[in-house]
């Protein structure tokens, strides 16, 4: 049952994510409470110790501090830092966690040049009839979720929670 969790709730949390950044340009707070409870409800049947336990809040709290920052310069929305912080509980501090992060800024990287190339075409787009959510086309924002969700995707095989749930390795 743990490990059922493990291997649905946090792919389910991101997928869910990214897609409604892209249609919606929000990711529902909803999605992080999920994961960070989950987290805290699953953490116990993985024998996380305290310290495992606390670094993995750490790395959250981490996450937050450096995405909050970003919230206040206006560089990144509310949902992309809340949704981030509440992933990199489940990654912990752990190389897996970098792994991520590094994944989540090269893919944001290519996300904002696709988008930024699409939006130089839109009107040829437009006129070739190819069906593109419109949250593509808002200036000054990007749908940072489908590249926080992709990374995802890419990093938690190796997190320390799957490890557990397919290895037995806590």
């Amino acid at each position: 049952m743990v490990t059922a969790a493990i291997l649905v709730i946090f792919p389910l949390c991101m997928a869910m994510a990214a897609i409604s950044d892209l249609l919606t340009m929000t990711i529902p707070n909803r999605l992080s409470v999920v994961l960070i409870v989950s987290f805290v409800a699953i953490a116990p049947f993985v024998g996380l110790s305290w310290t495992d336990f606390l670094g993995h809040i750490a790395a959250g709290a981490a996450v937050f501090a450096f995405c909050f920052a970003l919230f206040a310069f206006n560089i990144m929305g509310g949902g992309d830092a809340k949704i981030l912080t509440a992933s990199a509980i489940w990654f912990g501090l752990s190389q897996s966690l970098v792994s991520y992060l590094v994944y989540v800024s090269a893919l944001g990287g290519v996300l904002a040049m696709l988008i930024l190339t699409l939006r130089a075409h839109h009107d040829i787009i437009m006129a070739s009839r190819i069906p593109l959510p419109s949250t593509i086309l808002q200036p000054k924002k990007l749908p940072y979720g489908l590249a926080i969700g992709a990374a995802a995707f890419l990093a938690f095989p190796t997190s320390p929670l799957v490890e557990h749930a397919l290895h037995g390795i806590g």
